[in-house]
């Protein structure tokens, strides 16, 4: 059993490692703020989910480590989501627009506060 969960134990932290190394070139690759941070956030969140239950696995089940490695993995899985949720909406706030696709009309992009830029238009 021992070797089972080694094997386990190094594919997770593989796997999770691969995840937080494809985000890292997925923050170079992406064209606009949002996809970047899309990248980001979410393999940061697994990669560093799948690290954390692989360490877990290779402690040998001893109480102390266990418990701070699941707390720690405990506030990953709540703050990073968050404060990714937060920066997109600070960047909305702001006036920065996502690209959408190739088209160069740009009244189907949400101005602030969800309303379309027509509707803001129309009304100033």
């Amino acid at each position: 059993m021992s070797m089972f969960l080694d094997g386990v134990s190094w594919a997770l932290l593989i796997t999770g490692g691969f995840m937080c190394f494809s985000g890292g070139i997925g923050i170079h690759r992406f064209p606009d703020f949002f996809s970047r941070m899309h990248a980001a956030g979410v393999t940061d969140t697994l990669g560093s989910a799948l690290i954390l239950i692989g360490l877990m696995l290779q402690t040998g089940w001893e109480a102390t480590v266990l418990v701070k490695l699941v707390l720690i993995l405990l506030f990953i899985l709540l703050t990073s989501p968050t404060s990714s949720h937060a920066l997109a909406k600070a960047a909305l706030h702001g006036g920065l627009r996502p690209l959408l696709g190739k088209s160069s009309d740009n009244s189907a992009i949400p101005d602030k506060f969800g309303k379309a830029r027509s509707e803001t238009d129309s009304q100033s």
